[in-house]
């Protein structure tokens, strides 16, 4: 399946230089990132600001239109400032073919640009201080079939905690200048949630861009996307942790594809394990600049066609955390990392491990399997720097060179193999992806995330 970027956000932040530019294939809607109901034909209502009110009352005004649709109706918010200074909730249950849509008027259509994404009024949901969550979903009854799309949110403690959750979609928004985590689902299960193309940035307390699932699995997220986010800016005095995108231990058959994740105090983007039930998938993402490691996966996961630049730790880490490291296939990433470039610590001995047709660069030690690597498949990978604890399944690179345009400190990221790249060539076939990092599909057996 070939899975692709938003168009506007990859020229902003990764077309390094027009060849890289050129590469990115147009955005287009599809599944899995788009619920199946997501084309239910529905009644539209238009909510209205009043210059006349406060942003207050503007605020209690909306809260109340929220609170009081019903399934089958889209809410379209006129652009203002909505201030909620009392506890919201919004328990809403849709339904697959009548869902509830809550989303921000649309602006005019530019010409000529009938494939170009929507743009959204400014509609700005805040509250006065940070004694409450902006926004609390499903907390005295179920929410299901519930979109909210192209809205503003800033201040508050949380910005939107998803409680009894299941089919509920954010897309689009903006969440931002929160006191603590942006998006939340840790108080109760949740399942089939869609959190997608939103922007997520200056968090503040422990700072999660999302948490999703709770410690210990005391609360699990399942079958969701998580996809074509931009987190970034997570961290600073206020942040005392700082992850972008987590996901806790027992969260199952998640997808977390093609996030742009950067500039981070934790790890760009760290997942537990799924005890034993389906792995969560990891591909396609861009991370870069993170205060810790770049991304930290325990186990229970396929890591694929991920690019990983620049961390004060390792740009790729696994070791026991919740749970133990086990069932982990870590294959055609690309890891530049001027600290250390791979840690295992945990794989010694352990079931299903698989470290496969990786570019992993380092100016330190590239390959640190700290605790052994007896049983783990090491195949087809290309490095650059130290080895510690592993002999086989690698070969040596040349230097940057070997990328079209990459650099330690992530201000180039264009990690396309050059015409004469070690990489070309080097990947084992028996680990191949068909696809890389852009759904090209692969050819020419080159290691790490990218075919051209």
């Amino acid at each position: 399946m070939r899975l692709v970027w938003v168009t506007t956000l990859v020229a902003l932040l990764l077309a390094v230089n027009t060849a890289e530019a050129k590469r990115k294939p147009k955005d287009e809607p599809r599944e899995p990132y788009t619920p199946a109901w997501a084309e239910a034909r529905l009644r539209t209502v238009t909510h209205k600001y009043n210059g006349k009110l406060t942003p207050v009352q503007n605020g209690a005004a909306l809260k109340s239109a929220m609170q009081g649709l019903k399934p089958g109706t889209e809410l379209v918010i006129e652009p203002g400032e909505y201030s909620i200074d009392s506890w919201f909730k919004l328990d809403l249950e849709g339904t697959e073919k009548a869902p509830i849509v809550i989303t921000a008027a649309q602006k005019p259509a530019k010409k000529n640009a009938k494939e170009a994404p929507p743009e959204f009024e400014q509609v700005i949901i805040t509250r006065p201080d940070i004694k409450q969550n902006l926004m609390n979903v499903g907390v005295d009854a179920p929410s299901r079939y519930l979109c909210l799309r192209g809205l503003e949110f800033t201040g508050g403690a949380h910005g939107i905690r998803l409680n009894d959750c299941e089919n509920v979609w954010i897309d689009r928004c903006h969440i931002h200048g929160t006191s603590e985590v942006a998006i939340s689902a840790n108080t109760k299960d949740t399942a089939f949630l869609y959190i997608t193309r939103n922007d997520i940035h200056d968090t503040g307390g422990t700072g999660e861009g999302m948490y999703l699932g709770a410690n210990h699995g005391k609360a699990k997220m399942h079958d969701s996307v998580i996809a074509l986010n931009h987190v970034h800016d997570i961290g600073g005095d206020k942040v005392s942790q700082g992850d972008g995108i987590e996901v806790k231990q027992g969260s199952y058959g998640n997808l977390i594809a093609e996030n742009i994740v950067h500039d981070t105090a934790y790890p760009c983007i760290i997942a537990y394990g799924t005890d034993g039930e389906a792995p969560n998938i990891i591909e396609r993402n861009v991370c870069w600049n993170s205060g810790d490691n770049v991304m930290q996966v325990q186990g229970e996961a396929i890591v694929r066609n991920n690019l990983l630049i620049n961390g004060k730790g390792a740009g790729f880490s696994s070791h026991d955390h919740q749970g133990k490291s086990v069932n982990l296939k870590v294959v055609h990433n690309t890891i530049i990392s001027s600290k250390r470039g791979a840690k295992f610590s945990s794989w010694n001995g352990r079931e299903g491990m698989v470290f496969a047709n990786n570019a992993v660069y380092s100016e330190g030690t590239a390959l640190d399997f700290s605790g052994g690597s007896e049983g783990a498949v090491v195949a087809g990978n290309v490095i650059l720097g130290g080895v510690s604890g592993v002999g086989r399944g690698y070969a040596q690179g040349r230097g940057l060179s070997d990328f079209a345009g990459a650099s330690w400190d992530a201000t180039e990221r264009d990690a396309a193999p050059g015409a004469k790249s070690a990489l070309i060539n080097a990947a084992d076939k028996e680990y191949a992806t068909e696809e890389d990092i852009h759904g090209e599909a692969r050819k020419r057996n080159v290691a790490g995330c990218y075919e051209k």
